[in-house]
This record gives structure tokens, C-alpha cells and sequence, in this order.
């Protein structure tokens, strides 16, 4: 089985925190239940409840810092720590770090979101990436298919909306499974070769 990397994009703060939390925490565990790696923002908010979400379902989540090191995460911004299995310290600030985020992720999965995730979210899109929506989480989340609708957007068919956060996961997985299905035939082709008996004479 391939080992995706998938993105949960959130807000920090505000609203969807507080309405979302609990979607955000099942997205995550339902990632780590499919034996994927959780990667996210290493951030507060609808972030760090999916990360505890995958730590409490025995995933590896991986954090991307807007900081340089380990002493600015903590002391400068201020961003969690307990819920990573490593921290990416990009030394990008938030905007560097969306993208190097992003562009390092299989598929990204928006759930509430304010700016920084529609940032996430446009890179993510525009890298044809699998991206996918998770309705009913409000903020970003619930103006995406208004957006798309009215701003001409790449792969906008492709793009996967629930409101399930087991369901939407498992659309994403399926949604990888046959994007790198050519990919994983290669893979396999090759380990073949390299397992194949010899020929002695």
C-alpha cells in the first residue's frame, strides 16, 4: 500500500474553530486509520485537532513551521509542538510555508478555513493536486463551490466535496490510488525484477 501525504488546511482561529473542531479531529484520525501520514500547517486551530486526532489513532503526523527553528515555533509564533512526529521548520513565515506545504502533500483537504487556507487552497489547486472539501465546516469551506462558480478554476471538476469526514477521506485515498495507479504498476514491475530468480546455467 502507498503511503500518501494528505493536508489538512484549517483556520487558527476565529468561528470555524470553535463549530469545526470536532470534524477537523475525525479528518485526522480517519486519515492515520488508513495508514496515511497527517501533514498540516503545525499551527493552532482546526490544524492541531487534526494532528490529535491522528497522534490518538496511532498515525504520523508531520508539522510545516513558518519558523526557522524549534526555538522561534515556540517563542515566536507561539505554534504547538506535542502533536508532531517531526516538524518541517521552513523559515518561509505563513506565506513561504503554504506553498512549501502544499507542493510537499499528495492531496489537500480544506476544512472551515479564513485566508491562509483559501492561500493553501488556490496552490493546491493550481499544482493539480487532489483536493477535496469538506462541507458543513463553514468559513472556506462552505464558499468554495461559490468560488470555483464564479471565478474560472483548473480541475474544478475534480475537485471532491462531503460532508463526512471518514467518507471525504476515503474519496481522497481512491481519488490518489487511481491518479498514481501507473505510478505503483512501475513499482511494482521493477521489484519484480529485482526479486526474480537468477538463471544459473
Amino acid at each position: 500500500m502507498s503511503k500518501y501525504q494528505i493536508c489538512v488546511s484549517g483556520a487558527a482561529a476565529g468561528d470555524t474553530v470553535k463549530d469545526s473542531h470536532q470534524l477537523a479531529y475525525e479528518v485526522g484520525a480517519a486519515i492515520a486509520k488508513h495508514g496515511h501520514t497527517l501533514v498540516t500547517g503545525a499551527t493552532v486551530g482546526l490544524p492541531q485537532h487534526a494532528a490529535q486526532g491522528a497522534k490518538e489513532h496511532s498515525g504520523l503526523s508531520i508539522g510545516f513551521s513558518p519558523a526557522a527553528t524549534y526555538r522561534e515555533h515556540v517563542n515566536s509564533y507561539h505554534l504547538p509542538t506535542k502533536e508532531f512526529d517531526y516538524i518541517n521548520f521552513t523559515g518561509m513565515e505563513y506565506v513561504g510555508r503554504d506553498v512549501h506545504l502544499v507542493r510537499s502533500c499528495d492531496a489537500v483537504i480544506t476544512v472551515g478555513g479564513r485566508m491562509g487556507s483559501l492561500h493553501e487552497f488556490s496552490t493546491a489547486i493550481e499544482s493539480d493536486k487532489v483536493c477535496a472539501v469538506l462541507l458543513g465546516s463553514h468559513g472556506l469551506a462552505d464558499f468554495i463551490p461559490t468560488l470555483v462558480k464564479t471565478i474560472p478554476t483548473p480541475h474544478v471538476t475534480s475537485i471532491i466535496y462531503d460532508n463526512d469526514p471518514a467518507r471525504i477521506v476515503k474519496w481522497v485515498i481512491e481519488a490518489l490510488d487511481k491518479k498514481y495507479a501507473d505510478f505503483k504498476e512501475h513499482i511494482h514491475d521493477n521489484a519484480s525484477a529485482v526479486h526474480r530468480p537468477k538463471r544459473t546455467s
